[in-house]
């Protein structure tokens, strides 16, 4: 499928990328096992903002918007309405996260590594899963249709699914590691193997990381539709993705003590993905501006938001909290 990216953009993008997670990794090792502050968090969550959008102003630059570019503002549109979707979409697995890192009562100061360890692969994933996509575009146009019927589908699920408390004990993706798995009963400092009676078993460190995985399976199917219905240009489908995982790090930290306050998001992500999927269901009949899209996802997700603290949660859990009271340490977790 023919995009923007030239050689020199990809390997530019790609190096950024290389040099960012060496920077974050050797940050994490010298820094070792600490509890993350929510100033430590918002400091790096405005770094990767402000990196973000650097690199858009650099590639509307690049393209000739001082010279009025029309190809130049639509593709630094398309990147800031992808990384916007992407990055309320990730908020959802943001509170995932947040409900397995509970479950398993990971210690605070081990989450920053899980999280590393699982941005890394989601990294790996998206950019193999949107090669694929853009190849599968490129080769079925109808394809789009069914991408579009997806995010539908899955914007009205999700609409239904909000605000009820998800039961994690029954989760078919705990269930298939339970049985593929002997479970330490502990933890064992950021070891993900330990040894009981001379045994070598797994530790929940490894089950959270295995879980956290299969979770950003899950939501890359939902994702990267979106970004396709946005542009089917692969260098901003994957730039835009990239540039809000990165960040997701930060931004877990940031608002895993704010959860309650956003109760209301899942409605406004519900009704993003069923007017982005219904936007690439008429893909044929009316190409809707990506300006319009950019302002209706801004919109949308602002009001959840400045309506999620007006408006207090219903019940008990509300869906404010993905967990509701109960709370299991890592001792649920061993195998039976």
């Amino acid at each position: 499928m023919l995009g923007i990216g030239t050689p020199l953009m990809w390997s530019l993008f790609a190096a950024f990328v290389l040099v960012a997670l060496v920077i974050d990794f050797a940050a994490l090792s010298r820094q070792g096992a600490h509890r993350v502050s929510m100033t430590e968090a918002a400091i790096w969550s405005l770094i990767w903002v402000a990196v973000s959008f650097v690199f858009v102003g650099w590639l509307w630059w690049y393209l000739g918007g001082p010279a009025g570019s029309a190809e130049a503002n639509t593709k630094a549109l398309e990147f800031i309405t992808g990384y916007l979707v992407e990055k309320a979409l990730a908020v959802d697995n943001i509170f995932v996260f947040l409900m397995l890192f509970t479950y398993f009562a990971v210690p605070p100061e081990f989450q920053k590594r899980v999280l590393m360890i699982g941005i890394l692969g989601a990294l790996v994933l998206r950019a193999v899963l949107i090669l694929i996509g853009a190849w599968l575009i490129a080769q079925f146009h109808w394809i789009l249709y069914l991408f579009g019927a997806f995010l539908v589908f899955t914007g009205v699920k999700m609409w239904w699914a909000a605000g009820q408390e998800p039961d994690l004990e029954s989760n078919p993706a705990l269930t298939w590691v339970r049985r593929r798995f002997r479970i330490a009963p502990g933890y064992d400092g950021e070891r993900f193997f330990t040894r009981i009676d001379g045994v070598k078993v797994a530790t929940p460190l490894l089950v959270v990381i295995v879980l956290i995985g299969i979770v950003d399976v899950i939501f890359a199917v939902d994702s990267i539709p979106a970004i396709f219905a946005i542009t089917t240009d692969p260098f901003i489908v994957l730039t835009s993705n990239v540039f809000a995982i990165l960040g997701l790090r930060a931004m877990y930290f940031l608002l895993a003590g704010m959860h309650e306050r956003f109760h209301l998001l899942s409605y406004g992500l519900a009704i993003v993905l069923v007017a982005i999927g219904t936007k690439m269901l008429l893909v044929d009949v009316y190409k809707i501006p990506v300006a319009w899209s950019l302002a209706f996802t801004a919109t949308v997700l602002a009001v959840t938001m400045v309506l999620s603290l007006r408006i207090p949660p219903s019940g008990k859990g509300g869906g404010a909290y993905p967990f509701g009271s109960k709370h299991h340490g890592p001792e649920q977790a061993k195998s039976s």
